[in-house]
């Protein structure tokens, strides 16, 4: 195919129809069954999908209601979306403020996300980050100077952990230290 036939069929693509009830309740049945969503991120995508195609229904589009919809037939979850998300930026390492962050942004309600975590909890959390991120006993080559433990306490307060959860991960003189401070908060069996 040449460089004209090319360029003529790019601008010869046929434009979606704009939307109507129907096609508004399909385009959010396929997200939601295709990504786990919040009802605010559904009502995002639906919005920016009538802003492209504009809307043809006999009455006024209600993407509020979908959403609703949805949310009652249990496709849409935003407790569960946002205890899959806080399991996975916890494993990640990344801390509660962090993680809170997100949960927010994505328009999880502070009563769907779940109890903070405790003082032993948070710090297996930041002590997860130091080893992923190679900081203060976890570096390949341990450093006193101010500037590096300045930068790694930054980076750990960036992930958002707490000050006092990281100064602690920071201050362990070697890993086994560092990995005793978990291994000291867990119930003897």
């Amino acid at each position: 195919m040449g460089e004209d036939e090319q360029g003529r069929s790019r601008r010869e693509r046929r434009v979606p129809p704009p939307l109507d009830e129907a096609a508004l309740r399909d385009l959010a049945l396929h997200y939601a069954a295709r990504f786990a969503t919040t009802r605010l991120k559904l009502l995002r995508y639906l919005a920016r999908k009538l802003k492209e195609r504009g809307w043809a229904g006999a009455q006024a589009a209600d993407p509020e209601a979908l959403a609703d919809r949805l949310a009652e037939l249990g496709y849409v979850n935003d407790a569960a979306w946002a205890q899959m998300k806080g399991r996975a930026m916890t494993a990640r390492g990344l801390g509660h403020r962090r993680v809170a962050e997100a949960l927010t942004a994505a328009g999880v309600a502070h009563e769907d996300r779940g109890d903070a975590p405790d003082e032993a909890q948070a710090l297996a959390t930041a002590l997860a980050f130091a080893r992923r991120k190679r900081l203060g006993p976890f570096a390949r080559q341990p450093s006193d100077d101010l500037a590096s433990r300045q930068k790694a306490l930054a980076a750990m307060l960036r992930a958002g952990h707490g000050m006092a959860a990281a100064r602690t991960v920071l201050a362990a003189r070697s890993v086994a230290e560092a990995e005793g401070l978990v291994a000291d908060d867990q119930p003897s069996s």
